[in-house]
């Protein structure tokens, strides 16, 4: 992948509680072990999650940035497990929906992370609401997180039904999370594909893998450390690592969607 070709990619689910989060933070944190730049964008924007994963109380975020006119570097923060993340609000109406002044901020922010970042991994809330739409249609590729509970796999439809029906994004990968084993994460895919296959005509789904249920996925979060970090030979974090390498060969090289500034013009004019 051209280092001047960033990709941009988001993490999405249809509902909540289905480990979305969790998964961006190990992502990123495989991908930087890998050797790669990597910037997490929480863009959960009034219900930031990162942070807490993470145990982070960062002194500034987005908030800052729209509000108080601080720069994008004062906001970065730099991880000990070799990524930065760009935090968010949390409990903050005001960032549930960004307006076009907010969006022509950020994209001119946005230029100091242009030449120094290989992915910029966005991790947006869950659901429909706007920021959740914005988000993924600006975004090169798209995960979707979801669980063998049937509320997952209905609200996942959900959120593929209305990116293609109301914004034409028809590709996306699916990340299947808590699963027993590959066989039931291949079920779960199974029952997806079969209904956008007979109710949503033209949208792609690929099967990006699969995360078991983990002790040490648990652990993490109470400890709040990426657990690819806190035991790297784990199921759980094996299984993210092949997704990181994965991600890796993706190619964005004839394709100007993969680049930040284009990402956020996308976003600007939704």
């Amino acid at each position: 992948m051209s280092a001047e070709l960033p990709l941009v990619f988001s993490v999405t689910s249809g509902k909540g509680g289905v480990g979305k989060t969790n998964m961006s933070v190990n992502i990123a944190c495989c991908l930087s072990r890998m050797g790669k730049r990597v910037v997490l964008l929480d863009a959960d924007l009034g219900l930031a999650n990162v942070d807490v994963v993470l145990g982070l109380a960062p002194p500034r975020n987005l908030f800052h940035l729209f509000h108080e006119g601080a720069d994008l570097g004062s906001i970065l923060c730099e991880m000990p497990y070799g990524f930065r993340i760009l935090p968010a609000s949390s409990g903050v109406g005001e960032m549930l929906s960004l307006s076009t002044g907010q969006k022509l901020d950020l994209l001119e922010a946005m230029d100091v992370l242009e030449d120094s970042v290989d992915y910029l991994l966005v991790d947006t809330g869950a659901g429909i609401n706007d920021n959740v739409l914005y988000f993924n249609i600006a975004a090169q590729e798209r995960i979707v997180v979801l669980t063998p509970e049937p509320t997952s796999l209905t609200d996942a439809y959900a959120l593929i039904k209305v990116m293609k029906l109301n914004h034409g994004v028809e590709h996306f990968k699916v990340l299947v999370n808590m699963a027993g084993d590959m066989k039931a994460a291949r079920e779960v895919f199974s029952r997806l594909y079969k209904a956008c296959d007979h109710f949503l005509s033209g949208v792609s789904l690929d099967l990006l893998g699969y995360v078991p249920r983990d002790r040490t996925v648990r652990r993490a979060v109470v400890e709040q450390t990426p657990f690819c970090v806190l035991d790297s030979r784990s199921p759980a974090s094996l299984a993210v690592q092949k997704v990181a390498e994965t991600v890796q060969t993706w190619d964005v090289s004839a394709s100007l969607d993969g680049n930040i500034k284009f990402f956020w013009k996308k976003l600007l004019f939704r």
